[in-house]
């Protein structure tokens, strides 16, 4: 099935924005919103969501990309991922517009991105379903204690490892100093952050994620990197969670895991398995 690309000016406030909508010669009733992780703009990297609403639109779901307003060929201020609710309400509106025959939109985002679409998707009934690729949860704490855990025990288990040891190409000072500078964030950062949190009345990124995922009440994809830090800190606070794993295991929840596989899915192969588990799973309902 083919599919063509059309440009979209679209306004979010006083700003200007841009996006393009990847069509279906068939009608489309659901479709896809590519919610870019920050900063980058619509193509993302190695072009990976352009390539993705391309193969959605061959494959007969309507997708867009666009630019959030001060991004890309957007006007306005920068936002962070945590601000950008009215950027997404502008762009699944026009979204509406642009393919009249939709009935409900799929938001899929990468890490950041991730959170955008769950933090927007329980407050607009016409979300469905959400595909969320390696979320981010950071905190200072479970980032240093993924990193001891995924990073420097693994490695005691790699061969090249050994290889560089033994060869005399492994330096042990800087291996210790960057090791210490692990544990004395995870020993910083334990105490504090929940205090931190509770002062300024913020809850902590992995508890606002949670209660976004405990309030959409559609069907969600999640699409596992096997070499990815933000991947394993994501799966490390959902082991560490009843509440987490509880919404984890949800009948309307899915999860793929692509062993291998960087942060962004940079090769072919990986880039092309996305695109076929997010294509079968909405077909699949």
């Amino acid at each position: 099935m083919s599919s063509t690309d059309e440009i979209l000016q679209f306004q979010c406030g006083q700003a200007a924005m841009v996006g393009i909508v990847s069509r279906p010669h068939a009608a489309a009733s659901r479709g896809v919103l590519i919610v870019v992780g920050g900063p980058q703009y619509r193509a993302g990297s190695h072009r990976q969501f352009t390539l993705l609403a391309r193969h959605l639109a061959a494959s007969g779901t309507a997708a867009m990309r666009f630019d959030y307003r001060g991004m890309g060929d957007s006007e306005g201020e920068v936002r962070s991922f945590d601000e950008v609710d009215a950027d997404l309400r502008a762009a699944v509106d026009t979204f509406f517009v642009a393919v009249p025959t939709l009935e409900s939109v799929v938001l899929w985002g990468l890490c950041d991105g991730a959170c955008a679409a769950l933090f927007y998707a329980p407050g607009d009934a016409r979300v469905s379903g959400l595909v969320l690729l390696n979320p981010w949860v950071h905190t200072e704490a479970g980032a240093a204690r993924t990193q001891l855990k995924h990073y420097y025990l693994s490695r005691l288990m790699e061969r090249e490892f050994w290889r560089k040891l033994l060869g005399g190409r492994f330096d042990p000072i800087a291996a210790a100093r960057s090791l210490l500078q692990t544990l004395a964030r995870v020993k910083a950062a334990t105490p504090h952050s929940d205090e931190s949190a509770r002062a300024t009345r913020v809850e902590p990124l992995p508890e606002r994620m949670r209660h976004g995922f405990r309030d959409f009440q559609g069907k969600v994809l999640l699409i596992m990197s096997g070499r990815d830090l933000t991947a394993k800190q994501f799966l490390d606070t959902v082991a560490g969670s009843r509440e987490w794993r509880s919404l984890i295991r949800l009948p309307r929840v899915t999860r793929r895991d692509l062993a291998g596989a960087d942060h962004t899915f940079s090769r072919r192969v990986w880039r092309d398995q996305v695109a076929t588990w997010t294509t079968d799973w909405i077909i699949s309902w």
